[in-house]
Parts: structure tokens; C-alpha cells; sequence
């Protein structure tokens, strides 16, 4: 049975003092985390529960350095700001030296490390690195079809497509537009967002992963999954960046028609919610079914409802805040992590990937948490806590 905004209210929200317990429970294991990954990071997803060591490379390495600067927000203890600022001149030498940067996921890196260094601490390296990985991206925006390629070598046939993910790697983007003054990094970003939104989204508000866009004529082709159960089934998690993506976007463009978007996209996510609001990994499965959950999707999506209420009329921006506030409560209680000894993340019940018949994926860090799922948690913890400017 389909959700609605009734029966979602139905539900307990979790309020300040709650998500405060949770949010000095997240900053005590990161703490401990400390011991081990300060001069590294923690691999995307937890194996067992808990986090292999890995070089600064893949796609995930950033949201770590996010939590801790969450968490030196939160508690004032410099040992996660040095923490941080040591992981930032990795990310300068990663940037700098190009290692595994051939692909659209800079804003993942480089917001939550260098974007929010800066502007924590003014660092002017993690300026530098930030600008140099807004650069790298913006090489990746493709004038036929106006977009930034995700994956691939840029031009390559094969990979001529965007994915929803790519709506929160434009931050990046409007960023370093506003601290260089050059707008052709935001006009790229808008002219992505523009593209993305008339290709992915389908009639019934559900979202396609990745669409192909036509490298000849730059029209839109046709839409895939990747890590969907189906082409046309709606990814749980490709959904949630949807709605934080276009929160965000709404954030530096104040462009209306995005209020509908985010309606569409929003709504379909909280009427295919399960009866505990625990999203499955994919939205073809409902209550009852043996499919692991993806905890982290419903973080990213606390995320987005939290920050587009700021811009809402009073009685839009209570209903998404309301639904927002119960879905962390469930996210505090059945998957936010109390205990090092039982996992050293923060959040429980995550998917990296699911395989299935339709898409290429083998199962990865399947009911376990990931680095992203993490820093989400504590973001959406730190929301409801206190009036936290954004790193993106």
C-alpha cells in the first residue's frame, strides 16, 4: 500500500535532543576511526561491518573527510580539523597529479574535503585543489547535448551519457563561479541540470539512473540503468540524488519550475516507502520483501527535503521537513550505529551495489554501511541540530 503525507505523519520524528544522542554517538566512533584512517581512507563500503584501509582513489574518499569536518563543526576538538587538513593535501596531490579523475565525480571529492576546508578555515591550498577539480570537471561538459559526460574517456561513444548522480557534483561548479567570478562554471552546471531534468525524469516521477544522449545530433537517446534492478524500474538511491540534486541547484539558481521538480521527485520517493520508511535498494520492492534496504538513500534524501523547506512556502516546507524528520527517526533507531565493536561506521544497512538480470552490477557492500551513506547521516543529524552552512 502506497505511502502518503497522512500516514507518513503517523509515524515519531525525531527531534533536536534526539538527534543530538545520535550526532555525539556518530562523532564518538569517528573519533575512534581517527586511529586509522587519518593518514588514509576508509574503503567505500564496509566488509563485515568494518572498513578496510585504501589509498585516496575511487569516488568516496571525500565523504569521509566530510564527516570529519562535521564533526569538528559539532564538537570544536581541533584533532578532526588536523585530520581533515592532513587528508586535504591528499586531495591536492590527487587533483594536481590526476589520479582516478577521469570521470564527473569531483563535487563528491572536493566539496566535502577542500570546498568545506576553505571555507571552515580559509585554507587557501584547498582553494587551489577545489578550483583545479571544478577545471577538471568542467572538461568534462560535452556542447553536444550540454552535460558533463559521467564516465569514460570524454567524446567516447560508449559512454556519451549523464547520470542522476551528477546532480551533486555541480556545486562544484556554482562554487567556483562565485569565488573566481567566472560564470562559465555555473552556466555549465545549469545547462546540466536543464539537460538531465527533461531526459531522467519519466511521467511517473520516477527517475532513470543514466541516459544516453545522441553524440551526433546532442538530442536525448534513450535511458539505462546501471545499478537499477531494471531500465525502468526507479533506483532508490538514484532517486534520493534527484531530490537533493535539484535542492541544491534550486539553492544557487532560484529557478521556480525546479520547486515542481522537486515535488515530482520527492513524492514519488515518500509514496514508495515501506511501512518502517527504510527505503529498499530499488522501488520495485515494497514491505515484506527479502531485498536488502539502502540506508543511505534515505539519508540523501532527509538531506535534500531538509535544505529545499528553507525556500518552500510555510505549509510546503513543513510537510517535507515533517517527512523528513520521521524518516531520520527510523534511520536513528533501526541503522544509526552505536557501537565500534559492532561496526566502526555510522550507518548500518546500506547497498553499494545489487546485481540483478537488467544491469551489470556484481553485489557489493551489500547490508553494510559505505562512506557516503555515513557522511549523509551525519549531515541530516547536524541539520536538525543546529543552522549549518553547507559545504557544497
Amino acid at each position: 500500500m502506497a505511502q502518503t503525507f497522512e500516514t507518513i505523519m503517523k509515524y515519531p520524528a525525531a527531534d533536536e535532543k534526539l538527534a543530538g544522542k545520535a550526532l555525539e554517538a556518530a562523532a564518538g566512533i569517528a573519533r575512534e576511526d581517527l586511529a586509522r584512517f587519518t593518514d588514509c581512507f576508509p574503503s567505500s563500503n564496509s566488509i563485515n561491518g568494518f572498513y578496510e584501509a585504501t589509498e585516496n582513489v575511487e569516488w568516496t574518499t571525500g565523504f569521509w573527510t566530510g564527516v570529519l569536518w562535521l564533526a569538528y563543526e559539532y564538537t570544536k576538538d581541533n584533532i578532526f580539523r588536523e585530520a581533515a587538513q592532513i587528508q586535504v593535501e591528499s586531495f591536492y596531490e590527487r587533483i594536481k597529479n590526476k589520479i582516478d579523475v577521469n570521470h564527473h565525480d569531483m563535487g563528491f571529492l572536493f566539496s566535502l574535503s577542500c570546498v568545506a576546508s576553505y571555507k571552515l578555515t580559509g585554507n587557501g591550498r584547498a582553494r587551489e585543489a577545489a578550483l583545479m577539480a571544478a577545471e577538471n570537471l568542467a572538461g568534462r561538459y560535452r556542447e553536444k547535448g550540454s552535460f558533463l559526460q559521467a564516465w569514460g574517456n570524454v567524446g567516447e561513444a560508449s559512454e556519451y551519457r549523464l547520470i542522476i548522480d551528477c546532480l551533486l557534483n555541480l556545486p562544484i561548479l556554482y562554487w567556483a563561479s562565485e569565488t573566481t567570478g567566472e560564470a562559465r562554471y555555473a552556466k555549465m552546471a545549469e545547462n546540466h541540470i536543464r539537460t538531465a531534468m527533461k531526459c531522467i525524469l519519466r511521467e511517473d516521477d520516477s527517475t532513470y539512473h543514466t541516459y544516453f544522449i545522441d553524440r551526433e545530433t546532442g538530442n536525448p537517446a534513450y535511458g539505462v540503468t546501471h545499478q537499477g534492478n531494471r531500465n525502468n524500474s526507479a533506483w532508490a538511491r538514484g532517486q534520493a540524488w534527484g531530490i537533493y540534486g535539484i535542492a541544491l541547484s534550486f539553492h544557487y539558481l532560484k529557478d521556480e519550475s525546479y520547486i515542481r521538480l522537486f515535488e515530482r521527485v520527492t513524492d514519488f520517493f515518500l509514496r514508495h516507502l515501506p511501512e518502517d520508511l527504510i527505503p529498499y535498494w530499488d522501488f520495485d520492492f515494497d514491505t515484506g520483501s527479502t531485498e536488502p534496504r539502502d540506508s543511505s538513500a534515505a539519508a540523501i534524501a532527509v538531506c535534500g527535503m531538509l535544505e529545499m523547506s528553507k525556500y518552500l512556502d510555510k505549509e510546503r516546507a513543513e510537510k517535507y521537513t515533517e517527512a523528513a524528520k520521521r524518516i531520520l527517526y527510523a534511520l536513528i533507531e533501526k541503522c544509526g550505529n552505536r557501537d565500534i565493536a559492532q561496526s566502526d561506521g555510522l550507518l548500518l544497512h546500506g547497498t553499494y551495489a545489487r546485481g540483478s538480470e537488467e544491469n551489470t552490477c556484481k553485489n557489493r557492500g551489500v547490508d553494510e554501511c559505505n562512506t557516503w551513506g555515513d557522511y549523509f547521516y551525519m549531515e541530516a543529524l547536524t541539520r536538525v541540530v543546529s543552522d549549518w552552512k553547507m559545504y557544497w
